[in-house]
């Protein structure tokens, strides 16, 4: 069996480090949730409703405020910074519950150009409330806590024809650097106007664009480039639009893409039979998920609506009832992460959930229906998050819980915080494993989470361990880790399962 490699270590670390047997339940694995962190209030209750990390800065979290406000979270220590990132309340409608700052990406070379998107809404002066997608730029990526409005830019806007249903969600691929952004079907019952199976409009669609080029000079609004490899951008076809990647969603809240491959996971919300997850494959466009005309992997009930299955049908990873009934009901689903952190056991897991009522799932993605597990005694056994409405995911992998009323909680795993060295007990094995890892980022002896091994991951294993004393020794050097080569080499092999 090839063996995971645990750390990024130093050559005479690498050279002892040796292979570690999973523990054979994935569910001795999770330690429950944390509260880490509740969003300011900027004068009011604040409504948590997105979170994520920025390229080169592994110890924040970026917080979003439905309201109009981006707040940085120093991980390491759970303060936040005196001022928003961004507030660009003035601008943004939340009037409508689903209005509001719904998404935020980081482009994948901010280091160094300082970009990134927001997608809100705003009400014109005249005519229909609108989607904005817009880009901001910092000057010192790597440090600033404040972005200037000013150095807004469009990306694309669009009408929206009621003022629910608008997704929200952006983010870029890790495999094609490219902008995606989820877009609901317009809103009201039944989707109305048909959207979501019209290739005519940006509606009920998961666009798909290159923010850095521009193919509508003229245009002060439509500042993208279309890819080529968009399934109808080069089509001839007059009524198609090229930005377009896929299409048949209802309210596609909360989406992510798997770190490991690529694949997009989409929560999309449904009317009143089903919820759905649907995946599409890394660099694979044209679905069409299947709304107004299937719910989940149903005809939708209302007469002259539903219909038989359509070209390009994709059929949901997994749907459940929008009944909110018993373990595995719902009315408003939470797309979440495939898990791709530090702790090899939960490789592979979908984490998603519902926020009506709140409800935490995971499944196997290979067999969606036969593993799919109810989490809530494992990650909310106290009822602390009241309506989970986003999952997040730090630079390491670590996975987070958003609840609306900005309250966010981490989700900690069996060894991530404690058992360093994975053999099942916290002892001094665990301490060598942190000297080890010293001045690293992200590796495993990263107790606290914040993106780098250092002396406040000694002091979780110390609290954890019941170490006596309160100071932080010295990491051991290279030099005594030669000399504890053999002794070490033996002690950090998990023993065989029973």
């Amino acid at each position: 069996m090839t063996c995971p490699r645990l750390l990024r270590l130093t050559a005479v670390a690498l050279a002892i480090a040796t292979c570690l047997t999973a523990p054979q339940s994935a569910e001795a694995a999770i330690n429950g949730s944390v509260l880490t962190a509740t969003l300011p209030g900027q004068g009011g209750t604040p409504r948590g409703v997105f979170a994520t990390h920025a390229p080169g800065r592994p110890h924040e979290l970026f917080m979003v405020d439905q309201r109009g406000y981006i707040q940085v979270l120093n991980l390491a220590s759970g303060t936040f910074a005196p001022t928003p990132f961004l507030n660009i309340e003035s601008i943004v409608d939340d009037t409508g519950g689903e209005q509001g700052l719904l998404g935020l990406a980081f482009a994948p070379d901010y280091a160094t150009s300082g970009h990134f998107y927001v997608n809100y809404t705003f009400d014109p002066p005249t005519g229909l409330d609108r989607t904005r997608v817009e880009r901001f730029t910092v000057a010192n990526p790597a440090t600033d806590l404040t972005v200037s409005v000013g150095t807004r830019r469009s990306v694309l806007e669009f009408d929206q024809d009621f003022d629910n249903h608008n997704g929200g969600w952006i983010g870029f691929s890790p495999t094609d650097n490219l902008l995606y952004i989820a877009a609901g079907d317009g809103g009201s019952g039944n989707d109305p106007n048909n959207r979501g199976q019209s290739l005519n409009t940006r509606l009920g669609k998961m666009l798909r664009v290159d923010p850095t080029l521009d193919d509508f000079p003229s245009n002060t609004i439509d500042n993208f480039g279309v890819p080529s490899t968009n399934p109808y951008a080069n089509d001839g076809n007059a009524n198609t639009l090229g930005e377009i990647w896929a299409y048949g969603l209802r309210n596609p809240w909360r989406s992510s893409f798997d770190r490991a491959n690529g694949d997009l996971w989409i929560g999309d919300v449904g009317q009143g039979l089903r919820e759905e997850i649907d995946r599409q494959a890394s660099g694979v466009g044209g679905a069409n998920f299947g709304w107004r005309l299937r719910e989940g992997d149903f005809q939708t009930p209302t007469s002259g609506v539903g219909g038989a299955i359509p070209a390009n049908y994709v059929a949901p990873v997994y749907d459940y009832a929008s009944d909110g009934a018993g373990l595995f009901g719902g009315n408003s689903v939470v797309g979440g992460y495939v898990y791709r952190g530090p702790d090899p056991t939960l490789q592979g897991r979908y984490y998603f959930g519902d926020s009506f009522p709140s409800q935490l799932w995971w499944f196997n993605p290979s067999n969606a229906d036969g593993t799919v597990q109810n989490l809530d005694s494992l990650l909310n056994p106290s009822n602390l998050i009241g309506t989970p409405v986003s999952y997040a995911e730090d630079v390491a992998g670590n996975l987070y819980i958003m609840d609306l009323d900005g309250q966010l909680f981490r989700i900690n795993t069996g060894f991530a915080t404690q058992d360093y060295n994975l053999d099942g007990a916290i002892d001094g094995r665990d301490r060598d494993f942190w000297a080890f890892g010293y001045g690293s980022g992200g590796d495993w002896p990263d107790g606290n989470g914040d993106g780098v091994v250092d002396a406040a991951d000694y002091t979780v294993w110390r609290d954890a361990a019941g170490a006596p004393g309160s100071s932080v020794p010295e990491p051991i050097g290279v030099v005594m880790l030669a000399a504890m080569a053999a002794a070490l080499a033996t002690s950090l092999r998990r023993p065989p399962a029973a």
